[in-house]
């Protein structure tokens, strides 16, 4: 048995490892390593300032008097109150309110990311997380990580703070679950899609030539933060979530059978918490 284990860590990641930390080491000791590093403090930066500006950009509500003051002094009072006008509108349902929320993770997680690497350094993105050729070469941890989470997710779905957190949306009827589900689990998927981009591809695979494996372990440390607020066993399992997938992502060098793992997982912890309701 313990053959067998070893086996496949060497398979899935060992070697793979390995290689990541031979290309770091290499890149140290090269010319471009013994200079200043640019890239390093630009994409760490980056995304200390993308997560200032969804903290307090989540809400419409939240940003109603900044744009107020930028836009009274330029196009006038009627101008700011219109616009004031949509964002309360934005801010008056559940639903709308949770698109916003997705919206700004898309942008911050995702577009301003994208932007700076390519703007500044001309990065190609499929080297960030992004390329398709290959992902399913470690298909089968995905397959196992999936059989470890449906019956976690089954179990904690009843829960009452499990059921108090998901899903976001406060859904009261089967109406209302039928007619704005779907409009919901859309905008959470590209949510995610953006987070996984953001913790896996831009500050793993923009900080690995200088950290080697070790960029996931700083990729980790806020992807556990913005846990905090939910229930203590999710935010301990982001820990663990963290590290797996950060690796999973060096190891096919693609966030998207991660992002595809996150995405069914919370799907799944929506449909089980509704279906325990009797909602679903």
């Amino acid at each position: 048995m313990f053959s067998l284990l070893w086996r496949l860590w060497e398979r899935y990641f060992g070697e793979p490892l390995r290689k990541v930390e031979a290309e770091s080491l290499a890149y140290r000791l090269s010319d471009a390593g013994r200079h200043i590093d640019w890239k390093t403090p630009a994409v760490l930066v980056t995304a200390a300032a993308c997560l200032i500006l969804q903290q307090y950009t989540s809400h419409p509500n939240a940003v109603m008097g900044p744009v107020r003051s930028m836009i009274s002094p330029v196009a006038g009072a009627d101008t700011a109150e219109k616009a004031t006008a949509t964002l309360r509108k934005w801010g008056g349902d559940s639903l709308s309110s949770r698109v916003w929320w997705a919206a700004i993770s898309v942008l911050t997680y995702a577009v301003i990311p994208i932007l700076m690497l390519k703007l500044l350094f001309s990065a190609p993105l499929k080297d960030h997380g992004l390329k398709l050729h290959g992902i399913l070469n470690a298909w089968p941890l995905y397959i196992l990580f999936t059989l470890v989470m449906v019956p976690l997710v089954w179990v904690c779905s009843g829960e009452q703070r499990f059921q108090q957190t998901y899903p976001f949306i406060r859904f009261v009827s089967a109406e209302q679950v039928h007619a704005e589900l779907w409009k919901w689990e859309l905008a959470y998927a590209a949510q995610f899609i953006g987070l996984e981009f953001f913790f896996r591809g831009f500050i793993i695979h923009g900080t690995k030539h200088r950290f080697g494996v070790y960029a996931v372990f700083i990729s980790m440390v806020p992807y556990v933060q913005i846990h905090f607020g939910k229930p203590m066993p999710e935010a301990t399992a982001s820990l663990i979530a963290g590290v797996v997938l950060g690796f999973m992502s060096l190891v096919t060098r693609s966030v998207w059978l991660g992002a595809a793992l996150h995405i069914g997982v919370a799907w799944g912890m929506d449909c089980a918490c509704l279906y325990r309701r009797g909602l679903l």
